[in-house]
Parts: structure tokens; sequence; C-alpha cells
């Protein structure tokens, strides 16, 4: 066609929109992702324009651009009807996706048609005649984006939402973004709180800005709740359930609230309440087993020999919402973990080894979900299976992920506890010396992993990776 495909393509690369923001699929599951923008559509109206935006986006990745261009054309109908004086500076992220659909299907002429919109609503927006305009709602838009694919793009959200209060610091809705990310990057790294919280003062502003969404309420709850402060988080849950009792996104995080504080039976009311609305939410079924396992510990605890049928239904109602989860989003790791360990509380083992090879083939782990399936697996091993050779391999598995200490230092303790039991017993061969010498070595014991190593040579005389450890400890001391 009269259009050169390669300017076009390099004038689509300038685009601000979800085609250029590297979201990768392997990082979703996207019928997961569907689902859950489906739900939102429904019940959090005030930001359908970037859900539909997200939905063409999402299509397209599914290979459905006709459903995606569906879903860009509502997009432009609410731009219309909710934003008559600002239809341009509102629709550039919708006309982006629609240029890039458009090349995609290789209809060349309407994708540059889009390309141009952009264009020359960019020269009327800016009085810089420049392409990429740095409009706050377009970060803003990237960064709600951003947290729907994952942990691994929390950072980036963050600083989205940074980029956009700075032309707007009392935005309510940006405000908003800047604490869930916020939160969610602390839930992220595990960090335990020793008191402070970097997402508490961001998610209180953003609770005095919005003092509606109830969302945001039961985030600082739950935030309050994690340091120490529960009273004053249940004030804002009681607070939050009266403005919107029937809100899912509201009441899953309300429920948590409470099963949290102990009182599992209020939780399961409110989940079972969410569950009527949003039946297929996996996050829902995930907090709902958590609640049935909560129940069957607390009774182990307090009763000295609790019923076994009452046991049995516990551990049956948990697995039932635990699989619902592993079948709903087939990526969703925790639920896996969760699964395995029920169906070990069950002694069926053959069906927690089965969960457990499925979470490793889950492609989308990070190292904290690695390190963590290393530990419960080599406990699996080392406990049920008694299969001591295997858990030593699988907690050395672990050890090697050198990202993230909170794991790495329960394999490593565990490790350390079995090789000293094998020890003792005197059934250690020279790799568990080796393998012993190795953790004292990581904990900075540097004269009992001398003697380890030296043990280890004294049963394997010449390996060369016990003698070039002795060497190098030798220099270092």
């Amino acid at each position: 066609s009269a259009i050169s495909k390669d300017s076009l393509k390099s004038s689509l690369l300038q685009l601000e929109c979800h085609f250029t923001w590297t979201l990768l699929k392997q990082d979703v599951d996207l019928d997961d992702l569907e689902e859950t923008i489906g739900d939102q559509i429904e019940f959090l109206i005030e930001f359908n324009i970037i859900n539909y935006n997200l939905l063409s986006y999402v299509c397209h990745l599914k290979n459905s651009n006709e459903e995606a261009l569906r879903n860009l054309q509502k997009a432009e109908e609410i731009v219309k009807k909710n934003h008559p004086d600002e239809i341009a500076r509102r629709s550039l992220v919708t006309w982006g996706n629609y240029a890039w659909i458009y090349y995609h299907m290789e209809r060349y002429e309407e994708a540059q048609t889009y390309v141009s919109k952009v264009e020359n609503s960019c020269k009327k927006l800016s009085s810089t005649a420049q392409w990429k305009i740095q409009l706050p709602e377009i970060y803003a838009e990237q960064g709600w984006t951003l947290l729907k694919f994952g942990g691994k793009y929390y950072e980036r959200a963050k600083n989205c939402f940074e980029n956009s209060l700075k032309n707007e610091p009392n935005n309510p809705e940006f405000n908003a973004g800047y604490a869930i990310a916020m939160y969610r990057l602390e839930q992220f790294s595990h960090r335990p709180c020793e008191g402070v919280s970097p997402s508490l003062e961001p998610l209180k502003r953003a609770v005095e800005l919005n003092p509606n969404d109830t969302v945001i309420m039961a985030l600082l709850a739950l935030k309050l709740q994690d340091l120490k402060q529960a009273d004053e988080g249940e004030r804002y849950i009681e607070v939050a359930m009266q403005k919107t009792p029937d809100l899912p996104y509201f009441l899953r995080y309300a429920a948590k609230f409470y099963r949290r504080k102990e009182e599992v039976d209020k939780a399961l009311e409110i989940l079972k309440k969410a569950l009527a609305v949003t039946p297929k939410s996996a996050f829902l079924h995930h907090q709902v087993g958590l609640c049935y396992r909560q129940k069957l510990f607390q009774l182990k605890k307090t009763t000295r020999y609790p019923p076994q049928e009452q046991v049995e239904e516990l551990i049956r109602l948990s697995i039932f919402h635990f699989k619902t989860v592993t079948v709903q989003r087939p990526k969703f790791f925790s639920a896996y973990a969760d699964l395995a360990k029920m169906y070990i509380q069950g002694k069926r083992y053959e069906e927690a080894e089965e969960t457990f090879q499925k979470a490793f083939q889950i492609n989308i782990l990070s190292y904290d979900d690695k390190q963590e399936l290393y530990y419960y697996y080599g406990n699996f091993q080392h406990f049920h299976m008694k299969s001591e050779s295997e858990a030593i391999r699988y907690y050395i598995e672990g050890l090697k992920i050198e990202k993230d200490c909170y794991r790495g230092n329960t394999c490593k303790n565990a490790l350390k506890k079995l090789l000293e039991q094998k020890i003792q017993r005197g059934s250690g061969d020279a790799t568990d010396f080796g393998t012993l010498g190795l953790i004292h070595n990581l904990n900075g014991e540097k004269h009992k992993a001398t003697e380890c190593y030296e043990k280890a040579i004294a049963l394997y005389p010449n390996n060369e990776e016990y003698l070039s450890a002795l060497r190098e400890l030798r220099l270092s001391s």
C-alpha cells in the first residue's frame, strides 16, 4: 500500500499505549485477567475506560482482534458521554491501541489514520510539538495496567503514579493508585513490618482524598492490623461496610481482616456474600480455603482429641476451595502450595506430589515463589516421604536462589538441621560434610566450615571442590 510499513511501525513505537508499555503475556494468566476485568467493568464503573482499553489488549493477545476493536468502541462511547469537552485528551491511549490493532490486522490505512489522530491531538494539547505528551492521566492509566500484570510490574507502577502526582498532587485517583502500588510492593517483598511501613502514609492520604473509596479503606485497615493497630483498622472496616455492603472488592479485604483477627466465622460469612456476587473469583475461593484451614488449626490447638469427622470435613472443604482456585487460575502459585499442604494434612501423598509437580510447571514463578516451593517440597520429602536425599536436593535448590534472604534462610536452616541429624547418626558421607561446610561458610562460621571440609576430604581425598573451598577459607582467615 501507499503507506510505508516501516515508517508506520516507527510511528507506532512512539505511541503511549498498551502495545508500547512492555506488558508480557507470559507474566499473566490471560483467561483469568479477562475474567477479572469483566467483573471490574461491572462493579468499578469509574475505571471503565481504562478497563476497556486493557481488555482490548488482552483480546489482541488472545488473537481476537475483532473483539479488541469492539472494546475500544466501548471506551470511546464512555469518553463521549463522560468527558465531552476533553475527547482528545481522554482518548490518546484508546487511539494508540486502535492504530496497533489495525496494524496487526494489516489494515495499514486505518492504522495510519489513528496515528495521525494522536499526533495532531498531541500538537494541540502541548505547546512543544512533540509526540510523547506527558499527560498525568496517561501515566496513571499505565500504572493501573501494570498493577494487573503482577509483582514484577509493581515498581514500575509506583513510578508511573509518582509521575502523575507531580502534576496533580491532590488528585484522588492518582493518590489511590500510588497507595495501592506501595501497599502491594510491601506485600510482595515480604518485608516484615518493624513498626514502620512505607505504604501507611500514602494509604491515609488516599482515604482522606477519597472518603468513598472503600477498597482503599480496607487496605488501610489491613496495614494498621499489620502494625498492631487493629482497633483503629476495624473502625475503617465498619465505616466502609456501611458505605458499600455489597462491593466484592471491599468485602474480600474485610474478610481477610476478620480472618487474621481469628474471627473466622465472620470472615466466612462475608466471603460467601462476596461469592454470591462474583462466583468465579479465585481470590475469594482462596480466602475461603484459608478460613477452613484456620478452623482446622484452631480445632487441633484447642481440642486434645478433635473428632475425626470434623477434621476430615474441614480438610475436605479446604481442598475443595483451593482446588477451585487452581482450576480457575492455573498460574496462581500460592493456591498450589496451600493445596499440596492440605493434601499432606489428609495424608493424600500421591495427590500432594501431583500438585507440587504442577506448581513446578508454572512459568511465571518469582524467585520468592521458587524458594518457597523448594522449601515445602523438601519438607514433604523429608517428613512424609521419608527421603532424606530428595529433601537435601530440594533444600539445596532453594539455597541456590540467592535473591531473597527470608525464604533462603528457611531452606538453609532446614538443610543444616537435617545434615546435622544425619551426621550425628553416623550416616553422613563426604557430600553431607561438604554441604554443611558450605552452609557454615554462608553463615560466616569459618572455623566450623573448615572442620566440615576437612572431614569431607578425609572421606573423599583429592576432591577438587572441597580442596579449593578449604584453600579459600585459609586465605581469608
